[in-house]
């Protein structure tokens, strides 16, 4: 149904009269009298009886009136929302976080959930390889990821993270670290949580000739910490695990070049939806 027609019907409608409604939708009345006349013909029914009081309406054209309003107030509607998507106000994101936005991730979905209610976003913990995976395959639009990132994706780099070693809060650690570390059992993460994190780990292993005796895994951060604070043994972790550490645990920064790297956000198409996330994203990472 063309909307031109219902609106012209609908103006008539209201105003009664031919002439006040052509001047409204600033169009001629022969011009209005012909689109009202190809609206009949396409309804199969005389919508209005025009006299020298103006125009009124038929019984046909009683019962079509509400039908027509609806029509335009849904176009209008779809309209609107059509522009409130097109901005990035409304829509769907799919978002992927791992160790490296354990912190980050939720802050920046609540501050953007707070300023865009008509966004629905769904928030999934995995690997930044698999959020990298998805990413490519369209299944994920953001990710929150440890840099670099492979071909395909652009990224906005936001915080350096580095490994630092999570012991309990009153030990005393030696001027030698290494030494220390090889010979203390240690706690670490699963490797397949964070296979990122494991390599990185076992870079600076590595670098520093350390020659770690593992003892005990976990499958989440949280229960390593709770672990190393049970006196289970030190761990290493990210310095990001800083905000979900409890107080009977610190976390001392380690040396060597691989002890630090970049983490960011992660896109494989650029949208108003994904720019505005990507900008509270970087927003939240300047607050700290």
């Amino acid at each position: 149904m063309d909307l031109r027609l219902l609106r012209a019907f609908v103006t008539v409608a209201r105003l009664r009269n031919f002439g006040s409604a052509a001047a409204e939708l600033s169009t001629s009345q022969p011009a209005l009298t012909k689109q009202i006349q190809v609206l009949e013909r396409r309804v199969g029914s005389v919508l209005f009886v025009r006299g020298r009081h103006g125009a009124r309406l038929t019984p046909a054209g009683e019962l079509l009136l509400p039908d027509a309003l609806e029509l335009l107030d849904r176009s209008e509607a779809f309209e609107r929302r059509a522009v409130q998507v097109a901005s990035g106000a409304e829509g769907s994101l799919a978002i992927g976080f791992g160790l490296s936005g354990i912190e980050l991730a939720p802050r920046a979905v609540a501050l953007f959930r707070s300023r865009w209610p008509g966004v629905t976003i769904s928030l999934e913990d995995m690997s930044s390889a698999v959020q990298c995976e998805r990413l490519l395959a369209g299944s994920l639009q953001i990710g929150f990821v440890r840099l670099p990132v492979p071909p395909g994706l652009e990224h906005l780099r936001l915080r350096r993270d580095r490994l630092t070693l999570a012991v309990p809060a009153d030990q005393q650690l030696p001027r030698d670290l290494v030494g220390w570390i090889d010979a203390r059992p240690l706690v670490r993460l699963t490797p397949d949580r964070g296979p990122g994190l494991t390599a990185q780990i076992n870079t600076l292993y590595a670098e520093l000739g350390c020659h770690p005796h593992i003892v005990q895994e976990a499958g989440d951060l949280q229960t390593v910490l709770a672990l190393t604070a049970a006196g289970a043994g030190p761990a290493v972790v990210p310095q990001t695990a800083e905000r979900i550490a409890a107080p009977e645990v610190r976390l001392v920064p380690l040396p060597g070049r691989a002890a630090t790297w970049w983490t960011g956000t992660a896109w494989a198409t650029r949208t108003p939806l994904t720019e505005r996330f990507v900008k509270v994203a970087a927003e939240v990472a300047r607050a700290g």
